[in-house]
């Protein structure tokens, strides 16, 4: 993450408070964290369930919550008990977001619904991610990736590939809500730094993979009535894949005409292009069966390595296959400092992906390594005014707010 760039990044001097776990809610504060903000993320005593999911090197230190965790502090605060909500009730008098994953009932309970909040903090931008929109019919239901998934439509595009309904090999409807969640954030930080106004921030897991799947798939029924079916065909056949060579795959995405006339020539058969079903891009799209039956023959008849080289410099869009870990040495992730090793001071050496954002001036970067259960937790009760005998008391066995590190 480029660490060495001390610049506080655009988000200095905004106060995060997340209540949140697993993936949807706790990478939409890792964004704002590497933005420069103040994240603090406020854990039950047995912490973030993703504490235990993963390899680890010592224990609630997790590779799940790794990933998603840095850039944060952390306050253990035990919410079901009358000391733990009066440290809830401190944190929220200073807070500029209050980022949360409760269902709306849990979440009233505590006395953390909106209403309620704007009367402590007027100008607060609070954020709730969920499963489905608590306006609508499947309000209250509860929701992880795969429902979303399911759900959404993304699960049945699967089955023009496997031939019945497959969820993707990511959590999808997590990241994705996640980019939703920081964009609804920052949004709203935007609005309250011009008019000094705080608002609700509703982020639904549901509506927003249905939104992400209907950029092309909605296809003909942009139109009203429709004019078509859904789908973009093109990408929902189980013809679109990568193309076997003698050594390995090949992802192989020729556009244009010259494109076309490109690759032929590279492969040695130039008259195909004389052929009526390759010559324009109105036919190739008619027959774009045949035309990818076409590349298949003509990638299968050299290497991975001999078709780099032929590649690299024709202007043609390509790659080949890469593994998960072929992307740790990636020639050009490398290059452009992608990867980062940093000392965390328990977990030892720890591998970071960059963002792929490059604020030139004000960069993304992490701020933090990733807090042990609780590490700040006397820190932060300090920042709001406790002294140390209340600190004492509240830290101590059975206290409403323990840490890991206390």
């Amino acid at each position: 993450m480029k660490p060495q760039n001390t610049n506080p990044g655009p988000l200095a001097g905004i106060r995060v408070l997340e209540i949140a776990s697993m993936i949807l809610g706790p990478l939409a504060g890792q964004y704002l964290g590497d933005l420069g903000a103040d994240v603090i993320k406020l854990e039950p005593p047995e912490g973030d369930l993703t504490r235990s999911i993963g390899p680890r090197r010592s224990p609630l230190m997790g590779s799940f919550f790794l990933s998603s965790n840095r850039s944060k502090r952390s306050i253990v605060v035990d919410l079901k008990k009358a000391e733990g909500q009066a440290i809830l009730r401190s944190l929220l008098k200073d807070t500029d977001v209050l980022l949360h994953s409760l269902r709306t009932p849990a979440a009233n309970k505590l006395g953390l619904d909106y209403e309620t909040l704007k009367q402590i903090n007027p100008s607060i931008v609070y954020c709730h991610v969920t499963g489905y929109s608590d306006d609508g019919a499947y309000a209250g239901r509860p929701a992880y990736d795969d429902i979303g998934q399911a759900a959404s439509g993304l699960a049945q595009l699967q089955t023009a590939v496997a031939g019945q309904p497959r969820f993707m090999p990511s959590i999808f409807a997590d990241k994705i809500g996640a980019l939703h969640a920081s964009i609804g954030m920052l949004a709203a930080i935007a609005h309250r730094t011009a008019t000094g106004q705080g608002q609700q921030v509703e982020v639904p897991m549901f509506e927003s993979l249905v939104a992400f799947n209907m950029a092309e798939h909605q296809w003909g029924f942009c139109f009203d009535p429709p004019i078509g079916p859904m789908g973009y065909q093109s990408v929902s056949t189980a013809a679109r894949r990568p193309y076997k060579t003698k050594d390995g795959y090949l992802a192989l995405l020729p556009y244009s005409d010259a494109n076309w006339r490109s690759l032929f020539e590279l492969a040695g058969e130039p008259q195909i292009m004389d052929d009526p079903r390759f010559s324009t891009f109105a036919a190739r799209q008619k027959h774009f069966r045949e035309v990818w039956d076409e590349i298949e023959r003509q990638a299968a008849r050299k290497t991975n390595a001999e078709w780099l080289a032929l590649l690299s410099n024709a202007d043609i869009p390509f790659s080949v296959v890469n593994s998960l870990e072929d992307l740790t040495h990636d020639p050009h992730l490398e290059s452009v400092g992608f990867w980062t090793i940093a000392e965390h001071p328990s977990e030892g050496p720890l591998r970071f992906a960059a963002s792929p954002v490059d604020l030139r001036t004000s960069p993304m970067r992490m701020t933090r390594m990733q807090p042990r259960l609780g590490e700040h937790s006397a820190e932060i009760l300090r920042e709001c005014g406790y002294d140390e005998t209340s600190i004492a008391n509240l830290t101590a066995t059975g206290g409403a707010c323990r840490g890991q590190d206390i």
